[in-house]
């Protein structure tokens, strides 16, 4: 049976701050979140597509450079965009090629947050840490929440999409 909710966190744990992503995904697993998958990737694919089908909520998370700190959370849409056809996607073009394939989407949102340092080998950044950290306060209200509703009031009136 596929869970209602997919939590698909991805990002470089060896690139210092792009670790934001499946750190976070691993704190979400110490919750046992009922009703929940959770995935994780270094980048998205076309793939992904797949992991989408039959889901009642989606939620990508991965660490940013250009959102305002500590994060940026909004609502995403299927778009065709310059990620499209290359080897790593962004979220809005993963729900494209789910469109495209089944030709429906779930509603989906993007947790992106603010990184400083993506240098391989570094360790997570001070800053980076805190950010996590309202993420991670962020999260557990949705996810215990129980309803799009809450999802929806919870995106940042200056939420932007952005890619490290």
């Amino acid at each position: 049976m596929t869970a209602p909710l997919l939590i698909f966190a991805y990002g470089n744990p060896s690139r210092g701050d792009d670790a934001l992503g499946p750190l976070l995904l691993e704190r979400l697993e110490a919750l046992d979140i009922p009703g929940a998958e959770l995935l994780t990737d270094f980048q998205l694919q076309v793939e992904h597509a797949i992991d989408l089908q039959g889901r009642e909520r989606v939620l990508f998370i991965d660490a940013c450079v250009s959102c305002p700190p500590p994060f940026a959370f909004s609502r995403l849409a299927p778009a065709k965009d310059s990620s499209f056809t290359s080897h790593a996607m962004s979220p809005a073009a993963v729900l494209q090629a789910c469109l495209e394939l089944y030709g429906e989407v779930p509603p989906a949102w993007l947790l992106a947050v603010r990184g400083e340092h993506f240098e391989l080998g570094e360790p997570l950044s001070p800053a980076a840490a805190a950010n996590l950290e309202a993420a991670f306060i962020l999260l557990q209200k949705l996810c215990f929440s129980g309803g799009k509703e809450a999802w929806d009031m919870a995106e940042s009136p200056s939420a932007i999409i952005c890619r490290v």
